[in-house]
């Protein structure tokens, strides 16, 4: 069941802690079916509100995220929130995504809907678009880890954007699993050899410089724990397919040392050298407006700390059927994290990664990362495996994970504004949303 009502807990703000400058807009709640969201929109109606963006994330709370406000100021409608059920399955987070569009659809003067995907919500609207454009067939194929089981219609968008996406929720799990567990279930029985907080290793809280045997070791590792994990969840789905399983639908799983938030992430944070600069020359926003092509480089700063694998907050405490949908990969033979990206990731194999899932997609596409962010390296992946005709590359200097400099300002300037900017400018281009 959708609800909108305009009058319910509608505020009006200028600014409203976005950057300065834009369009008067009015943040209305909605409830679409299992989510709740907020609709930012002008408050007078503007010429580009016919276009409408929905962001949501595949599990956090994109609320009060920044695109919401930074569209509407310029003009265009945007829906921000949360999935219904954060810890579900892909399948029903597409199902959600499908009630957005539709709802979008249904709003007097809406002509398009673009998909926005952030960091890991591009894994959940890559997917979306895939399965809506190619039909959910794709994702059934026997290769998958899982088949996804959505049978309702799946409206397409007309365009999807990419701001900083990582390289999808499974890859992500993927380099974040500790190799140095010897037991699972067990955070504080580590391997001291594949433990990259040793000093020994190679470890610098001011910027780790691990050996090319070290990185060889751990990434091997690394790739052969992934591959157990995943083992293990299809044998437990096989079972509960068969009438076999510990429980009649799905089945816990706890995976130690295996959270994909940012202080999980193993070797490319810490060894700034990895993951540090792409393959190919694109377009490169900077603080003084100006706008190169070259190779991009990370100007982020490595990150120190300890090992988290002995707290429970590392741990991925999920379902069966939720890991292998969500959050599962193969890693082959001569995986690892290089200087110019990830190698050896078997994409097509789940629809939880990003540059497996784009290749699917046909509509026009907006691909940017931010070279503040240890993410940003996703954004030339998803580009180079685009089937869109129409697509776009482009980075922002300077800019964080979630689009600011984070007191870098003297050196970047306002990020946020030039990404939007950028932003205003692909959606409103002549022929692109016609």
């Amino acid at each position: 069941m959708l609800i909108y009502d305009p009058r319910q807990q509608t505020v009006t703000r200028t600014t409203g802690g976005y950057s300065a400058g834009g369009l008067a807009i009015r943040d209305t709640y909605a409830r679409v079916g299992g989510m709740r969201c907020v609709l930012y929109e002008p408050e007078e109606p503007a010429e580009k509100s016919r276009i409408a963006v929905i962001c949501i994330h595949s599990d956090g709370d994109y609320s009060t995220f920044p695109i919401g406000g930074e569209l509407a100021k310029r003009g265009y409608r945007t829906l921000c929130g949360q999935v219904s059920d954060p810890e579900g399955t892909l399948d029903r987070k597409l199902v959600d995504v499908g009630r957005g569009v539709r709802f979008l659809r249904s709003l007097p003067g809406v002509e398009k809907v673009v998909l926005m995907g952030h960091s890991g919500g591009a894994t959940l609207m890559s997917a979306y678009q895939a399965a809506a454009e190619k039909g959910v067939g794709i994702f059934q194929t026997p290769e998958m880890l899982i088949p996804c089981t959505v049978t309702e219609a799946l409206p397409p968008a007309d365009a999807l954007m990419t701001l900083d996406s990582n390289w999808g929720n499974g890859a992500m799990t993927l380099v974040s699993v500790d190799p140095a567990v010897v037991e699972e279930g067990n955070g504080v029985r580590l391997d001291p050899e594949l433990d990259i907080f040793s000093p020994k290793n190679g470890f610098d809280p001011q910027g780790s410089t691990y050996s090319q045997e070290f990185l060889d070791q751990y990434f091997a590792a690394q790739a052969a724990r992934n591959n157990r994990i995943i083992a293990q969840a299809r044998e437990r789905l096989f079972a509960l397919e068969h009438g076999k399983g510990r429980y009649t639908d799905d089945e816990p799983l706890v995976i130690t040392g295996a959270g994909q938030m940012a202080f999980c992430n193993r070797v490319f944070p810490q060894d700034i050298r990895l993951a540090n600069h792409t393959r190919g020359a694109y377009p490169l926003l900077h603080p003084d407006g100006t706008e190169t092509v070259e190779i991009i480089r990370s100007v982020r700063r490595a990150r120190g700390g300890s090992s988290p694998t002995g707290s429970i907050g590392a741990c991925v405490l999920t379902t069966v059927r939720s890991f292998l949908s969500n959050r599962a990969v193969l890693a082959g033979d001569r995986y690892g994290v290089r200087p110019d990206g990830i190698e050896d990731v078997r994409w097509d194999e789940a629809w939880s990664c990003t540059p497996g899932n784009i290749r699917h997609v046909e509509a026009p596409l907006l691909a940017m990362g931010m070279t503040g962010s240890y993410e940003f390296l996703a954004a030339e992946a998803i580009y180079q495996n685009a089937g869109s005709r129409d697509k776009t590359i482009a980075f922002v200097e300077g800019a964080g994970h979630n689009f600011d400099c984070r007191g870098r300002e003297d050196e970047f300037g306002d990020t946020q504004k030039r990404l939007f900017d950028y932003v205003d400018g692909w959606l409103s281009a002549p022929g692109r949303l016609d």
